[in-house]
């Protein structure tokens, strides 16, 4: 089934046997094989109740999006309603205080002459959970500052509107704490943060420093907390785009609820995608932008020295030769090629043993080869509603256990070219062997999606140390209008960038016998610790300008940071400076 309404990795995964989809790293995402359905994310207009109504499950988020659970029997039918507009899969999501404070002017606001702690202001995290128990998301009364809590992994209550988690509320927390307190467990608020990624990232942004008498407290250490523990729908998984898009969703009704301006930060991503800002995850993000007294800070991701990505411009009977080297036990691999659909290029492929097919002609649709002992699934996609880009997705499945290792070669061949530019993306470097990347890498263009959404606040990192760009932090595009002038209204990626290297945070499962507290925070690098730093000082921004918007509060950021001296693709606007900001 080809259909125009479906973007292309969905038709592809359709058209997919259940041997391809098992293999790949992509193509089952969303899919129930228990079940037989599919886990899907709409555009739409008007009224889905019909839908309900055919046993298709409905989770309507704001602005006309909507997640849906679809038998695969019904999706072609789905692809006929005339409400729905588009329709995706889901995506998979990867992860992305003390002297960076000081170099961003934290230090300098939490003072007597400012006293901004975030008063009034909800900071809002979807990440990898918190834990709560710890001393510095906690009052000195002993009760929590977290408002509430829905950790989507644990089946049971979802909150209102929703069809997975538990929720959970501030009086379950405080009540939870003080069965904690006794030495009872957690049994009341079973939700714990096992990788300690999303309690680093809160307390950079809302801890208190009670831990430590105040010195690693974070940005807006007075603020209310909410938190949201992303889904992972299989143990091995990482979550999905669906799940993020709830929880966004979730969080803006709640800062309504709760009438409190929220500050969002979110620090996943992933690299499929055409990373322009086109998809209905990084469309729907930016409709989220515009709802509430809200700011959403994404981080740039930490794919900015992984070579997942190169490029370059295409000229007319000038074939190019692109060099992919693949590690060893690689169990599964694909790689994405966007260019203008009005550019015409064929693609040859050689493999490690030098057996060569192509050139491979733009067919539309899916081609299935087989090179060695490595099984080749190629498919042409068609531009969305949305964009012009086309891509050009090649699934390498093992025939056995691991796909061929060694040198594969892509080979370009040109015809008409009207635009030029080509972009080849990896899997994230989370999801791959080391060894696994292109040999001429183009670090420009490596932030990850969704930090491509427009209208949020894309966060990269710099050692605050040396005020130096972090070479992991993931790099925007470079347009030449932006080289000489500050002033570009253009589509700047990223809008500026904070401390991210030996960041001190909160530490998880820090209590020990009888109540001691031990080793209560520790030191990571990586742009999911510089993007909080950015959330906490939205925070301090709206509570001390209460009248300004979400588009003021960006703009405000932009113009306040200060100049490293370094391209626009890699500081944008310049290093996160508070005290300018507040000024």
């Amino acid at each position: 089934m080809e259909n125009a309404k479906l973007e292309n990795m969905l038709n592809l995964a359709l058209d997919a046997t259940a041997r391809e989809r098992e293999k790949s790293l992509n193509l089952d995402v969303g899919y129930d094989r228990q079940e037989r359905t599919w886990e899907l994310i709409v555009k739409y207009h008007g009224d889905l109740s019909s839908l309900r109504a055919e046993g298709i499950q409905v989770v309507e988020l704001m602005n006309e999006y909507a997640i849906l659970t679809v038998p695969e029997s019904l999706i072609e039918r789905l692809a006929d309603v005339i409400e729905i507009e588009y329709i995706e899969k889901p995506k998979r999501l990867f992860f992305s205080v003390n002297q960076g404070k000081a170099a961003s002017c934290i230090t300098g606001v939490q003072n007597a002459r400012y006293d901004l702690f975030g008063d009034g202001i909800l900071i809002s995290c979807l990440d990898s959970g918190v834990d709560y128990t710890h001393p510095d998301f906690r009052n000195e009364d002993g009760s929590s500052r977290i408002l509430a809590l829905w950790d989507q992994t644990i089946p049971g209550n979802p909150p209102e509107g929703y069809l997975i988690g538990t929720e959970y509320t501030k009086a379950q927390i405080d009540e939870a704490l003080r069965e904690y307190d006794e030495g009872r467990g957690r049994g009341l608020v079973p939700s714990v943060d096992t990788s300690g990624h999303g309690t680093r990232v809160l307390g950079i942004a809302a801890g208190n420093g009670r831990a430590s008498n105040g010195r690693y407290r974070g940005v807006a250490s007075r603020s209310s907390i909410l938190v949201v523990k992303l889904g992972v729908p299989r143990a091995e998984a990482f979550p999905r785009t669906t799940e993020l898009m709830q929880g966004l969703d979730y969080c803006l009704r709640k800062a309504m609820e709760f009438a409190l301006p929220v500050a969002v930060n979110i620090s996943f991503g992933n690299t499929y995608g055409a990373h322009n800002g086109t998809s209905l995850l990084e469309t729907y993000i930016s409709d989220m932008a515009n709802i509430w007294k809200s700011v959403i800070s994404i981080g740039t991701g930490n794919e900015g020295y992984a070579a997942g990505h190169t490029s370059g411009r295409m000229e007319e009977g000038k074939p190019i030769e692109i060099p992919l080297a693949v590690g060893e036990y690689e169990a599964a691999l694909n790689v994405q090629i966007w260019k203008s659909y009005l550019d015409e290029a064929d693609i040859m492929l050689t493999s490690p043993g030098g057996r060569r097919a192509g050139p491979i002609q733009s067919i539309l649709g899916p081609q299935r080869f087989t090179m060695e002992n490595t099984e080749i699934l190629l498919y042409y996609g068609e531009p969305t509603p949305y964009s012009s880009s086309q891509e050009i997705y090649i699934e390498f499945l093992p025939k056995g256990d691991y796909i061929d290792s060694g040198i594969w070669t892509f080979t370009l061949i040109p015809g008409q070219v009207r635009d030029g530019e080509y972009h080849l993306w990896l899997p994230s470097s989370a999801a791959v062997n080391g060894a696994t990347r292109f040999l001429y890498p183009t670090p420009v263009g490596t932030l990850t999606i969704p930090s491509t959404a427009r209208k949020i606040i894309a966060v990269g990192a710099y050692n605050s140390r040396t005020l130096t760009y972090a070479d992991f932090s993931g790099r925007g595009y470079l347009y030449q209008e932006q080289v000489n002038s500050r002033t570009s209204d253009s589509f700047v990626k990223p809008d500026l960038v904070a401390p991210g290297t030996d960041i001190i945070s909160c530490n998880m499962n820090c209590h020990g016998f009888g109540g001691r507290i031990r080793n209560p925070y520790v030191a990571k690098s990586g742009t999911s610790m510089a993007t909080p730093m950015v959330s906490g000082a939205s925070a301090l921004f709206f509570q001390k300008f209460p009248h300004m918007d979400n588009e003021a509060c960006k703009r405000k950021l932009q113009y306040t940071a200060t100049d490293l001296g370094l391209s626009w693709n890699l500081q944008g606007w310049g290093m996160l400076n508070i005290e300018r900001l507040l000024r």
